[in-house]
């Protein structure tokens, strides 16, 4: 039995528990980054999947944040999904990525929208671990609109409906999509994760996992991030980490691929 471990973590572009963007020092960014890049190291995932990671944005030191996380903390494979693009003197580029420690064939990025500061999307990428290929999709949602919030979870089931049905031949999935995230919201069954949950029975029933608080990462008061894995993966372990590098807690969850 191979088993399968994915952390998803907002790392808050690099700034650590500092509510202030553009106020932490390039340095601070790089002390920061390093701690979380050894941090998931010692957690041996197969899979991370990032929220808030910019590539070169002022407010965050004008560099490259997943290169940075995938040197130091030793990830052969990463992909980058820019939601965020603008030039000139006061310039960002940032979303969402995902760190691998297996090839990543295919891998497309959705943004909900076209702003240019503060736009969401999802990252889906299939990753070739264990002589699997496994769907992993990576999403940031609205953070004020329960609105806009289950408008996009509607878009990220339909991508992956859609996905699924184009998929033939060798470019088949080995197990149904795994969806994780900062969903920006409760796991109630009336917000973002409990109706992306029951829209994803499409793929055969799933489990929204962690039962814990994520944000703020000092004293979590809510549960904002999820995995949802789909019932036929059978989940072995399932936590909320302790850690203070970042305004979110990140989630770990284990399960074994069918």
């Amino acid at each position: 039995m191979r088993r399968f471990r994915v952390v998803t973590f907002n790392i808050a572009h690099g700034r650590g528990l500092n509510p202030i963007q553009g106020t932490t020092s390039r340095r601070r960014l790089r002390s920061n980054l390093l701690r979380i890049a050894r941090f998931l190291e010692e957690l041996h995932p197969d899979v991370v999947a990032l929220q808030e990671v910019d590539e070169n944005s002022r407010w965050a030191g004008n560099f490259d944040h997943l290169e940075f996380l995938r040197e130091f903390g030793n990830f052969p494979h990463a992909v980058f999904g820019i939601n965020n693009r603008r030039e000139g003197m006061i310039n960002l580029s940032y979303g969402n990525a995902i760190l691998s420690k297996h090839p990543i064939g295919e891998w497309e990025n959705i943004a909900f929208g076209q702003r240019q500061v503060g736009e969401k999307g999802f990252l889906f990428a299939k990753i070739e671990a264990y002589g699997r290929r496994v769907p992993v999709a990576n999403l940031h949602l609205h953070y004020r609109s329960r609105r806009q919030r289950l408008e996009q979870v509607a878009r990220v089931f339909g991508y992956l409906h859609a996905r699924q049905a184009a998929e033939t031949g060798a470019g088949r999935w080995s197990v149904p999509p795994v969806v994780c995230g900062d969903f920006n919201a409760s796991g109630g069954p009336h917000d973002a994760p409990g109706r992306l949950l029951e829209e994803m029975e499409h793929f055969g029933g799933y489990a929204l996992h962690p039962a814990g608080r994520t944000f703020p990462s000092p004293l979590p008061t809510r549960s904002l991030d999820f995995v949802l894995v789909p019932a036929r993966c059978r989940v072995v372990h399932s936590e909320v980490l302790p850690c203070w590098l970042s305004d979110h807690r990140p989630v770990l969850v284990e399960f074994a691929l069918d």
